[in-house]
């Protein structure tokens, strides 16, 4: 009889919740390869040298196609000591001696079709001195529908309320703060949830809900691109899309936490730089 997979929070789960990051990439990469038919992602793997001060591994997958202008879904499995830069900006670190291990996957898909709306999802396990998760999912359309906003924070409300009863309108409202751009003064798009640092004493209800996130998108998103991927669009309505997505590139590169984490790691640019959209107009 094989030993129990260790519990959240407990050394090893990093290779458990990395395991379980992948099926779920597996599984995304399935629904939309299916809703652009003839085009499929590009698998490419990454390692670190022998000799480099982190270890660990990456999964890419980039499909472009006809729906799915360009998505990005990754994996990664890292661990070491960080840099001097790192220990001063992640929690628990000093106390680690910069020891760290992480693990998450994270999607950003730009839709050809102007009204099918750009998405972004990220879920993670970090550890230092202590342990905890993150992540979250946000929609960024150029022309909003109401009722695509509605279903798709009605999917991430199903999965914030078997966790908690408030945890719904606290990481939304989150959301809406984080995936705010104060030099634009607006926010990047209808909003969705947002957590960080969550470690509430009870890791395993805490994995819970982490993998009921990632569930509720594979639920939502393809329906909202199913619903959209066909609608008629002008080149004006393009030229917004492309304008959009400036904002997208703005919030990336000054804003979001994965980015400044992959330069703090020295992670693979291609891997933590993927969200970047493949045409873009400011």
């Amino acid at each position: 009889m094989s030993d129990p997979p260790p519990l959240p929070g407990t050394p090893g789960f990093s290779d458990t919740a990395a395991a379980h990051f992948r099926d779920l990439q597996d599984r995304i990469c399935t629904a939309f390869e299916a809703l652009d038919p003839g085009h499929r992602f590009e698998h490419t793997t990454w390692s670190r040298p022998e000799e480099h001060r982190l270890k660990g591994t990456g999964h890419m997958r980039v499909m472009r196609g006809k729906v799915f202008e360009k998505v990005g879904v990754n994996v990664s499995h890292v661990w070491g000591v960080l840099s001097e830069a790192g220990m001063n900006q992640m929690p628990g670190a000093k106390d680690s001696d910069g020891r760290f291990t992480a693990c998450g996957i994270s999607l950003v898909s730009h839709m050809t079709n102007p009204f099918v709306p750009i998405v972004h999802m990220n879920l993670r396990y970090m550890t230092t001195s202590g342990g905890w998760f993150g992540g979250g999912a946000d929609l960024t359309p150029t022309f909003p529908f109401a009722d695509d906003t509605a279903e798709f924070h009605a999917a991430l409300r199903g999965a914030c309320d078997r966790y908690r009863p408030s945890a719904y309108d606290e990481y939304k409202a989150w959301c809406d703060k984080y995936f705010y751009l104060p030099h634009r003064q607006e926010p990047r798009g209808v909003g969705g949830i947002f957590f960080d640092d969550l470690n509430s004493g009870d890791s395993t209800r805490d994995w819970a809900f982490v993998t009921s996130v990632g569930e509720a998108f594979l639920d939502v998103y393809p329906k909202i691109v199913a619903r959209r991927k066909d609608t008629a669009y002008t080149d004006a309505d393009r030229d917004k899309l492309l304008l959009k997505r400036g904002r997208y590139v703005e919030f990336n590169l000054v804003y979001d936490r994965g980015t400044r984490f992959g330069f703090m790691t020295d992670a693979n640019p291609e891997a933590y730089l993927m969200s970047m959209p493949p045409i873009v107009k400011w």
